[in-house]
């Protein structure tokens, strides 16, 4: 007797098709998976087993079980295919009568038979939507994320007796129809720019960062306020749109990081300088988000710069450029999205005090010279604002004065993130940070002045290509702050100053 069942796998962000076919024939006891699966799934034969006998069912002893994941020659893994085999095998030997081809069924199985969390449900609902079918059974704590999808039936299952009584007619689910709620509400950071003593030059870089999506480099002695100043980025972040928070949520439910129907909140993800290249990139046998592609729409926070290894610090390239990581294994090769704002900080030198006019620097020159090395010229290239964060005066630290506070300065990155959206409709991109050539040449206009000034500085800078087309985006960005539709002369200057020391 032969049953066909609809799954999916789940590759990158997006999914495959996958039948579960199983047959049971009369002949000595024996159940085999096939279709390339990994050990997760061939490890289901006794999980089944044990779910289908205490769940009240009689296990067909005594048959040749055999269950095919099709198509073959894709890898599968994950124990989400569970509950599909489980309700196969059960139908057949139950001999029950059922029309399941519009359906889509993932779950982890437990041995008492109650259905597990699965990682990746919202992907599968948009896929299910996507391919026609008219209903999804899901993990009941995932019926949640899976109703972020709209037009298709989701019915949350809380074990496999509970899956079969709604298919025999005995005991239906009722359907999940929980409204979500778009509204993205600001949370409440811990971190405020009120809280910022001094350090205004380096403020107001991150209001321009924030305003274009621009990535930024804070470099200073230790102790002068660098990583607090990185966490009080997201505070001036404007909200996520609904699309935004669509795709992040997407990300953390493929890495199984979902908490909750929905992010509704940007990203901050600060990764430790001893990370490999697989956690920031992303890897795995099947590639899996990486700490760039859960920094999407968010901040990427990388502290201590120049003591990640060079070649992890190099694989930031693509996404700086592209918005978007390739990762290339045996399986496959997928693209992760990663829009993110690179914020990274370092000390000027091995001993941090190179310049600080109050301690004198220890380093030698040959030491200088190979930590400066250990961060590449192509790859601050690709960082548009370099920013010095100096020691903060005794004056300043011990004032009781607080200054502008975060959502003051967030009203006017809304501003300038506003107009950008209303200037780029239809072209695919949504800051300054992410405008090409042929948008530079028709958005960023100069007069005479202005390239005078530029020309000045390229020769005396020695800007290269893209680092003279990253100064036009900021100070494009400078310019829609200040709410002026043409580039003027000051906006240029500012976005000069951000060419600095650090490179």
């Amino acid at each position: 007797m032969f049953f066909k069942l609809n799954s999916a796998a789940v590759m990158g962000l997006e999914c495959l098709p996958v039948d579960i076919e199983v047959d049971i024939n009369k002949g000595q006891t024996n159940f085999n998976i096939v279709g390339m699966a990994d050990t997760a799934i061939k490890e289901a034969k006794d999980r089944i087993h044990s779910a289908i006998k205490n769940s009240g069912f009689t296990y067909p002893f005594n048959f040749r079980i055999l269950i095919n994941l099709a198509p073959a020659d894709l890898q599968k893994e994950g124990a989400a295919y569970d509950l599909p085999m489980a309700v196969g095998i059960i139908l057949i030997g139950e001999s029950i009568e059922a029309n399941l081809g519009d359906a889509l069924l993932v779950g982890e199985l437990a041995l008492d038979g109650s259905v597990r969390h699965t990682n990746g449900v919202l992907p599968l609902a948009i896929y299910a939507k996507s391919k026609g079918l008219k209903k999804i059974f899901v993990p009941a704590v995932d019926a949640a994320e899976a109703s972020l999808v709209d037009g298709i039936e989701i019915y949350p299952v809380d074990s496999l007796a509970q899956v079969i009584g709604h298919i025999n007619g005995t005991n239906l689910i009722e359907k999940y129809n929980q409204t979500v709620d778009w509204r993205v509400i600001r949370p409440a950071y811990e971190m405020d720019m009120a809280l910022v003593k001094g350090q205004e030059f380096a403020k107001r870089a991150l209001e321009v960062a924030a305003s274009g999506g621009h990535n930024i480099i804070l470099s200073g002695p230790p102790g002068s306020g660098k990583t607090l100043l990185a966490r009080t980025l997201p505070s001036i972040l404007p909200r996520l749109t609904p699309q935004e928070a669509l795709e992040v949520t997407k990300i953390y439910s493929v890495a199984g990081l979902l908490h909750g129907n929905l992010v509704r909140e940007r990203p901050f993800r600060s990764p430790h300088h001893t990370a490999s290249s697989a956690a920031l990139v992303g890897g795995g046998r099947v590639p899996r988000p990486g700490e760039i592609s859960l920094a999407h729409r968010g901040v990427l926070f990388l502290d201590e710069f120049a003591e990640f290894p060079r070649f992890v610090v190099e694989s930031l390239r693509q996404p700086l450029e592209d918005g978007v990581i390739t990762v290339a294994r045996v399986q496959g090769t997928l693209t992760f999205p990663a829009r993110f704002i690179l914020v990274a900080s370092q000390n000027p030198c091995p001993c941090g005090y190179a310049s600080d006019p109050e301690r004198p620097c220890t380093c030698s020159p040959i030491q200088m010279i190979r930590y400066r090395q250990k961060i590449s010229g192509p790859l601050l290239d690709r960082i548009d604002l370099h920013v010095e964060v100096p020691r903060v005066k005794f004056d300043k630290l011990s004032g009781n004065d607080l200054a502008e506070n975060s959502d003051k300065i967030r009203e006017r990155v809304e501003i300038a993130r506003a107009i950008q959206t209303d200037r780029f409709k239809g072209r695919g991109i949504n800051t300054n940070s992410e405008m090409r050539n042929t948008d530079l040449r028709e958005f960023c206009k100069l007069d005479d002045k202005v390239l005078d000034l530029l020309r000045a500085a390229t020769t005396q800078m020695h800007l290269s290509a893209r680092a003279f087309n990253r100064v036009l985006k900021v100070s494009r960005t400078i310019a829609d702050l200040a709410l002026s539709d043409t580039i003027l002369l000051e906006h240029v200057a500012e976005a000069l100053q951000y060419r600095g020391k650090t490179e």
